[in-house]
């Protein structure tokens, strides 16, 4: 009676590790694993050219003029023969703006995430936040008037 037992214990346990491999494998295929989406057209072809050191650098300036990868910039040229050139839409003054509001929002972001929690602010942290809170008024007063 034993070793009819002993099988059937064992092909029970067998199954069961099998239904749990089957559930393993669906949720690692339904589980996202978060990071960049998949390209719907990859770029997995590599292409070679040969040219003179000279030439290398006339086609890497074209490409740096133009703001495009040199294997943009080839890409480009072969395809459509020509290319359009890329201009920054908004102005210098603008992307500085952009950029230190997005600073600031990092420190606030900081700051909003030691109040929602357990720690306090310090008396250099308060300091900190009442200056930065008249640079973004200031910022919105040159935003105001470089707008009009």
């Amino acid at each position: 009676m034993l070793p009819h037992s002993g099988r059937i214990f064992f092909m029970l346990s067998h199954s069961k590790n099998k239904e749990e491999e089957d559930m393993e494998q669906r949720n690692a295929q339904t589980k996202n694993k978060g990071g960049r989406p998949k390209k719907d057209v990859k770029k997995d072809q590599l292409m070679a050219i040969k040219c003179s050191l000279y030439e290398r650098r006339i086609i890497e300036a074209r490409a740096r003029s133009v703001d495009l990868s040199v294997s943009e910039y080839l890409r480009e040229i072969g395809i459509t023969g020509k290319i359009d050139r890329r201009e920054k839409a908004l102005p210098k003054e603008v992307l500085e703006l952009t950029g230190t509001l997005n600073h600031m929002a990092a420190n606030l972001n900081q700051i909003a995430k030691k109040r929602n929690g357990i720690e306090e602010l310090s008396p250099l942290e308060r300091a900190n936040l009442k200056v930065q809170s008249g640079e973004v008024k200031e910022l919105a007063k040159q935003i105001k008037s470089y707008l009009q």
